[in-house]
């Protein structure tokens, strides 16, 4: 497990795997990706591919990586271990916001459609 967290402690490895969940690919259309070299895209591949994240095929003259999740499920179960995960937390952040989000369209698209009443009028030439 300590590789595998090791691995996603790397931004660019993390954007690797979220591309390979995509499906499989080229070595050169995952480095077309980054604003880094090859060779530097090759070393995070190698480093994914050590700890058992993504593995490899030749296919022709290419080497077609694709993810394989199943060392995750470590990582996931000593997460889940505790109460206030990071995964629980965002989830229920996310969840909120979202919540706001669909009130406040609602509530813009309900003052948009309602005619404003001389209250309303009223209230604005003061303010203004």
């Amino acid at each position: 497990m300590d590789d595998v967290v090791a691995a996603l402690a790397d931004p660019v490895r993390r954007v690797i795997l979220e591309v390979l969940r995509g499906g499989p690919l080229p070595a050169r259309l995952i480095a077309g990706r980054f604003p880094i070299s090859r060779p530097a895209v090759s070393r995070h591949l190698r480093v994914l591919r050590e700890c058992g994240l993504v593995h490899d095929t030749a296919e022709g003259r290419e080497r077609v990586y694709r993810l394989d999740p199943a060392p995750l499920t470590a990582v996931k179960t000593w997460l889940a271990g505790f109460p206030d995960s990071a995964a629980d937390v965002w989830s229920r952040r996310l969840d909120a916001l979202e919540t706001e989000v669909y009130r406040t369209r609602r509530d813009h698209r309900e003052a948009a459609l309602s005619p404003a009443t001389p209250k309303d009028a009223d209230q604005e030439e003061r303010t203004a």
